[in-house]
C-alpha cells in the first residue's frame, strides 16, 4: 500500500501540473470506491483546481466554486490510493490502461486519471467544513511535522507494541508497513518491544531514524514494491535501499546476521535478531550478566581470608 513517501511524491508531482487548471469534464467507469459517483460527476466539471496536500496516506484537491456560483463554497476531492491505486496526468489521446476507472479531463487537453486494479481505494467529495474534520479531528500527527517533545508524549505512556503504534493512523498519519520496519531497524528497536518501556532516550532516537528514512524515501520518489508510480508513471527507488522490510533471510547491512519476519501487531514485521533484540531476549541477556558478575564476586568469607 502506498504510504507517506509515495503519496508525498504523487502530490509533488500533481502540485506541478493541476494547480490552475480546470476540469472541463468528468468520465468514470466502475465506481465501487467512489462515495457518491453522481455527485463527484455532477459537481467537479467547471471547477478550477487551487491546491494539493496531503494528509497521512490521503490526497486532498482543492478546487474553487464554478465563477458563475460565486456564492458556493471551495470543496475537496479526497483520494486514497488503497493498494494499487494511482493518479496519474496523461494526455487525452493516449490509450487508457485497462483499469483506468475515473477520468478528469483538463483544460489544456490532458487528463487526470485514476487507475486501480484491485480497486481499494477511495474516492470522495466533501465541502471545506467537511473536509477539515475529516483529517484534523481524526488523523493523528504527521511524522515529518511532529516535535521531539509531542512524539514522547504521544507513545511514552502507551503500553502497546511500538510497531502496532507507529501504524495507528490516530497516533501518527502516514506510516505503513515499510517506513514502520525501516525506522525500528535504524533505530535499533525490536518492533514487539512496549512503548512504555523504551523510555525517552529510545524514543528520541526512534523520532530521529523515522523522519531521516521518510525523508530519504521521499527523495528517492517512494518504494515500488509491485504497482507504485508516481504521477509521470515512473517508479520509485527506494525499495533499493531497504535495510529490513521484505528482505527475510538475506543478510543485515549493519551487523551481516540474517534478516528475520514475525508477526506483530497482526503484521508481517522484518528486524535482524542481533541489532534489534527481543524484549524477552534482553532481559534475559540482562538476567544471565547478572549472574555471571555474582558467581564471579568473592564471597566474604573468601574475602576474609
Amino acid at each position: 500500500m502506498p504510504e507517506l513517501p509515495e503519496v508525498e511524491t504523487v502530490v509533488r508531482g500533481l502540485r506541478a501540473v493541476l494547480p490552475g487548471r480546470t476540469i472541463v469534464g468528468v468520465r468514470l467507469g466502475k465506481t465501487d470506491f467512489i462515495d457518491d459517483p453522481a455527485l463527484l460527476a455532477e459537481s467537479v466539471p467547471g471547477k478550477r483546481v487551487v491546491s494539493i496536500a496531503r494528509y497521512g496516506k490521503f490526497i486532498d484537491i482543492a478546487f474553487d466554486p464554478a465563477a458563475n456560483s460565486p456564492e458556493a463554497e471551495q470543496f475537496h476531492l479526497i483520494v486514497h490510493l488503497g493498494m494499487t491505486g494511482r493518479l496519474v496526468v496523461r494526455d487525452a489521446a493516449e490509450p487508457a490502461p485497462k483499469h483506468a476507472h475515473a477520468f478528469f479531463e483538463l483544460d489544456d487537453g490532458r487528463e487526470l486519471r485514476y487507475v486501480d486494479s484491485r480497486r481499494f481505494g477511495r474516492m470522495l467529495v466533501l465541502d471545506g467544513a467537511a473536509a477539515a474534520g475529516k483529517f484534523h479531528g481524526v488523523l493523528g500527527a504527521e511524522p515529518l511535522e511532529i516535535s521531539a517533545a509531542d512524539f514522547r508524549a504521544r507513545l511514552s505512556a502507551r503500553r502497546a507494541r511500538i510497531k502496532a503504534l507507529l501504524l495507528d493512523q490516530h497516533v501518527l498519519c502516514g506510516i505503513g508497513n515499510i517506513y514502520a520496519d525501516e525506522s525500528l531497524w535504524t533505530a535499533r528497536i525490536h518492533p514487539a518491544h512496549i512503548a512504555a518501556r523504551l523510555g525517552a532516550e529510545r524514543l528520541d532516537e526512534l523520532w530521529r531514524a523515522m523522519r531521516g528514512v521518510l525523508r530519504h524515501a521521499i527523495k528517492m520518489r517512494g518504494s515500488s514494491i509491485s504497482d507504485f508510480v508516481d504521477a509521470d508513471g515512473n517508479p520509485g527507488s527506494y525499495q533499493q535501499r531497504h535495510c529490513a522490510y521484505d528482505r527475510e533471510g538475506e543478510p543485515c547491512p549493519r551487523c551481516g546476521t540474517a534478516i528475520r519476519r514475525a508477526m506483530v501487531a497482526g503484521r508481517s514485521s522484518y528486524f535482524c535478531s542481533r541489532c534489534q533484540p527481543a524484549p524477552r531476549a534482553k532481559r534475559r541477556a540482562r538476567r544471565d550478566a547478572s549472574r555471571k558478575r555474582a558467581r564471579a564476586k568473592p564471597s566474604p568469607a573468601k574475602r576474609g581470608r
